[in-house]
C-alpha cells in the first residue's frame, strides 16, 4: 500500500512539474515573455509615425492581444502583419526568437536596411510578403532552409547581388533591378518574370554532351514520330466521348486559372473532395448560404474540415463569390477570422475548404443548454463580443485595401474548440480601395441587421458593418436572433432594436435579458454592453463609432465621453435637422422587402 502511495506520489508530482513547464513555455527563467521581448526590439527599430504599435507594452505578459499580432490555438505568436503601415526604420534580428511565426506581411512600407538573416530559421513559415519597401543587400541564403515556404514576395525594393534557391511555390522578384540569378553574376540588371523558378542542376548547360546526343534525339523523333500522332488521334477521340457521356474536372494543380493561382493554399481535387464528403452527402451538411451547401468532410489523412460548394459559380454573382473569398480571405490573417485552409477549381465547380469549428455559430447555440444551464453564459457572450469586435478592427483597419463584411450576424460568427469567436462567411465581403468612401451594389444581407441606408439607398462602407456588429451585442443579450424576433406571440411585427430603444428610454434593461440566463449576469457590463450596441446601430452612419472604437468601449474605454456626446445628438433640435425616420421598422417598411427574409444564410 505504501509503495503504491509513493508511486502514485511520484506520478501526481511528474503531472504537476509538466504542467507547469507548458503554463510557462514562452517564459524565460526571469519570468519574462521571450515572445514579448522579441516583439519589443522589432518595434525599437521600426518608426511608427501613426501609433498604430501603441499598445505592444513591455510589462504586458501576453502579446496576443496586441494589434497587428495574431496567435495560435496554443498561445505561441503565429504571424505578423503590418502591411501599409507608414512604418519605417529596420527590422530587427529579433524576429528570430518568435520560432512559431508562420506569416509575415511586412508589404508597402519604407522600411530598409538588410533583411534578418535569422529569418531564415523560422521553419514554420509559411507566407513572406516584403514588398514596396527599401531592403536592401542580398536575400538571405538561409531562405533556402525554409521547407514550409509557400509565398515570398520581396518585389520592388532595392536587393542586390545573386538569388539563392528558394523552395517557395510562388517567389517574387520584380522591381530589383540589381539582383541576378545563380550562375549570371555578369548580368544582375536582369528583371525576372514572376514566379521564378530556377532549373535543377543536373539540367545545367553542357555543350559537349548536346552534340553527342542530338543525332539520337533526331532519330528517336523520327521513328516515334508516327506512332505518337496516332496515339494523340485516339486521345482525342476518347476525350470527347467522355465529355458528351460525362462531367470533367481539372485538378487545380494541371489546369491553373489565373484568378486562383495562390500559392500559398492548398489546392484540392474534386475527386478529394468529393470523397471526403461522402459524394456530398446530405448527412453532411453543416449549412447552406446564399451562395453555397457547407459540408462537414474528412481528408484523408483524418484532418476534419468544412467544405463549401458553390451552387452555380457561373450564375450572377458565383464567380465573384469564388474569387472574393479566395483572394480575400487568404490574405486575411487573425485569430478572430475564419481561415481559408485551401480550395479546388474545376471546368464546373468551385469549392473552399476552412477549418471545421466544433462548437458551430453563435445563432445555432444560443438556446442550448447543458444540465439546464446555457452553454453561451455571461462570460461568453461578452468574450464573444469581443473576438468579433478584434476580428472586424482588422478587417477595417488592418487589411489594405479594407474589407466590407456586409453580412455581420450570429449565424455567421463561428466558435472554436475554446468558444473563441472566428468571423467567417466574408463570401459578401467587398472590398474597398482608401480613395472611395462607400460603393454602390446591389443590397445583399439580412433583413435586422442591414444599416438603414444600406437598406434604403444600396450604400455600404465600413459602418455598415458596424451597423450589423451592433445588432449582434443585441442578439447575445436578449438571445434571440434579430430576423426572427418579430415572429414571437408577444413581438408580432416588433423589430428588435426598436424594442430595445424603448426599453433603455424607460429604465428596464433587464426585461430584455436573455431569461436562460436566469439573472446572471454582470449588471455593469449589460449596461455598458447595451450602450455600445446603441451607439453602433445610429441611424446616421457619421455618428456610429469606428469598429476599434467600439472594441475599446466594451472595456469601458472612452464609453462614458461617446455616450454623453452621442445624447446631445438626440435632441429634438437636431434630429429635425437629419429629416430620416427614427425607427428602424421605418426603413424596413419603406424598402421593397416587406417581410423579414434572411438574402444569405449560416455557413
Amino acid at each position: 500500500m505504501e509503495r503504491m502511495l509513493y508511486l502514485l506520489w511520484n506520478v501526481g508530482l511528474l503531472l504537476v512539474c509538466t504542467l507547469m513547464e507548458s503554463s510557462s513555455a514562452t517564459l524565460s527563467p526571469a519570468g519574462i515573455n521571450y515572445e514579448v521581448v522579441a516583439l519589443m526590439e522589432i518595434k525599437k527599430a521600426l518608426h511608427d509615425p501613426y501609433n498604430v504599435l501603441d499598445n505592444w507594452d513591455v510589462n504586458s505578459v501576453d502579446p496576443c492581444s496586441w494589434r497587428m499580432v495574431t496567435c495560435s490555438f496554443d498561445g505561441y505568436v503565429s504571424a505578423l502583419a503590418l502591411p501599409s503601415q507608414s512604418l519605417s526604420g529596420t527590422l530587427s534580428s529579433g524576429i528570430g526568437n518568435l520560432t512559431n511565426l508562420q506569416f509575415v506581411l511586412l508589404q508597402n512600407n519604407a522600411i530598409s536596411g538588410h533583411i534578418p538573416d535569422v529569418i531564415g530559421k523560422l521553419q514554420m513559415l509559411q507566407t513572406i510578403d516584403l514588398s514596396n519597401n527599401k531592403f536592401e543587400g542580398e536575400i538571405p541564403t538561409s531562405f533556402g532552409d525554409l521547407k514550409n515556404l509557400n509565398y515570398l514576395d520581396v518585389s520592388y525594393n532595392n536587393l542586390s547581388g545573386t538569388l539563392p534557391k528558394i523552395s517557395a511555390r510562388a517567389f517574387k522578384v520584380l522591381g530589383n533591378p540589381l539582383i541576378c540569378s545563380q550562375g549570371s553574376e555578369n548580368n544582375c540588371s536582369a528583371v525576372y518574370p514572376e514566379p521564378l523558378s530556377f532549373p535543377p542542376d543536373s539540367l545545367t548547360d553542357q555543350p559537349g554532351v548536346a552534340r553527342k546526343s542530338r543525332r539520337v534525339v533526331v532519330a528517336f523523333v523520327a521513328s516515334f514520330g508516327a506512332a505518337f500522332f496516332v496515339i494523340v488521334a485516339m486521345a482525342l477521340l476518347l476525350w470527347w466521348r467522355y465529355r458528351h457521356n460525362q462531367q470533367i474536372f481539372f485538378d487545380v494543380n494541371e489546369h491553373c486559372y489565373p484568378e486562383v493561382c495562390l500559392g500559398h493554399l492548398k489546392r484540392y481535387t474534386f475527386k478529394e473532395l468529393r470523397t471526403a464528403t461522402d459524394h456530398f452527402s446530405s448527412k453532411r451538411i453543416l449549412g447552406k448560404g446564399g451562395f453555397g451547401v457547407v459540408y462537414k468532410a474528412c481528408l484523408n489523412n483524418g484532418t476534419v474540415v468544412a467544405v463549401k460548394r458553390l451552387n452555380d459559380y457561373n450564375a450572377v454573382g458565383g464567380e465573384n463569390q469564388f474569387q472574393t473569398e479566395v483572394e480575400l480571405i487568404s490574405l486575411a490573417v487573425h485569430r478572430n477570422l475564419l481561415r481559408l485552409l485551401g480550395f479546388c477549381s474545376t471546368e464546373s465547380e468551385r469549392l473552399l475548404v476552412y477549418p471545421y469549428m466544433p462548437n458551430g455559430s453563435v445563432a445555432s447555440r444560443l438556446k442550448d443548454s447543458i444540465y439546464g444551464r446555457p452553454v453561451l453564459d455571461w462570460p461568453r457572450r461578452k468574450n464573444i463580443a469581443q473576438g468579433t469586435a478584434r476580428g472586424l478592427v482588422y478587417l477595417h483597419e488592418q487589411c489594405d485595401p479594407k474589407i466590407i463584411h456586409r453580412d455581420v450576424k450570429a449565424a455567421n460568427i463561428l466558435l472554436d474548440e475554446e468558444f473563441e469567436a472566428v468571423v467567417g462567411d466574408f463570401g459578401l465581403a467587398k472590398l474597398l480601395d482608401h480613395r472611395d468612401s462607400h460603393v454602390t451594389t446591389a443590397v445583399r444581407g439580412t433583413i435586422g441587421h442591414i444599416a438603414p441606408e444600406y437598406l434604403s439607398t444600396g450604400q455600404s462602407s465600413e459602418k455598415t458593418d458596424v451597423f450589423g456588429f451592433g445588432i449582434l451585442l443585441l442578439e447575445l443579450i436578449t438571445g434571440q436572433k434579430a430576423m426572427d424576433f418579430g415572429r414571437g406571440a408577444n413581438q408580432k411585427g416588433v423589430v428588435m432594436l426598436d424594442w430595445v430603444r424603448k426599453l433603455h428610454q424607460e429604465g428596464k434593461l433587464n426585461l430584455m435579458v436573455d431569461k436562460d440566463l436566469k439573472n446572471n449576469f454582470d449588471q455593469i457590463e449589460l449596461e455598458e454592453m447595451v450602450k455600445v450596441a446603441l451607439l453602433c446601430t445610429h441611424f446616421n452612419p457619421s455618428h456610429r463609432p469606428k469598429m476599434s472604437e467600439a472594441s475599446r468601449m466594451l472595456e469601458g474605454d472612452g464609453l462614458a465621453e461617446k455616450w454623453e456626446a452621442s445624447q446631445k445628438l438626440e435632441t429634438p433640435k437636431n434630429r429635425a435637422f437629419e429629416h430620416t425616420p427614427q425607427r428602424y421598422s421605418n426603413y424596413v417598411e419603406e424598402s421593397s422587402l416587406v417581410e423579414p427574409m434572411e438574402l444569405s444564410g449560416p455557413r
